[in-house]
């Protein structure tokens, strides 16, 4: 399992169910999943030729990325976590930049604002 933390800034573009995963944290998180797919669909023999293709950030690993996913929602926790809704699961998408993207309707529930606040995302 893997876990990445970073800056909290607003997305007011994003639907409330979504959450904007920075390129870096989601390739990470998810690299294990897209190795997996990317020899699956025949676009690497083995290991070592998929993890070149991330190293060297093909494009065919972003689409790729994009199906993972598609199908793997992540929790997202803001420390101190000390009800219920200090820990939620969102639809991941990627975003430019290195800042997790929320909705600011759903900052609420994290006692979270745009001010420097972090979040821990889980895979």
């Amino acid at each position: 399992d893997y876990s990445g933390r970073s800056v909290i800034v607003v997305g007011p573009s994003l639907p409330l169910h979504q959450c904007g995963l920075p390129r870096e944290i989601a390739i990470e998180l998810f690299q294990a999943f897209v190795i997996r797919g990317l020899i699956r669909r025949h676009f690497a023999p083995n290991l070592r030729a998929a993890k070149s293709l991330i190293r060297d950030k093909e494009p065919i690993v972003w689409e790729v990325l994009k199906g993972v996913m598609q199908g793997h929602p992540v929790p997202l926790n803001r420390a101190p976590t000390l009800h219920r809704l200090g820990i939620q699961a969102f639809q991941p998408i990627l975003v430019e930049g290195r800042a997790i993207r929320l909705h600011p309707l759903v900052c609420g529930g994290f006692n979270a604002d745009s001010d420097g606040d972090q979040m821990a995302v889980h895979v």
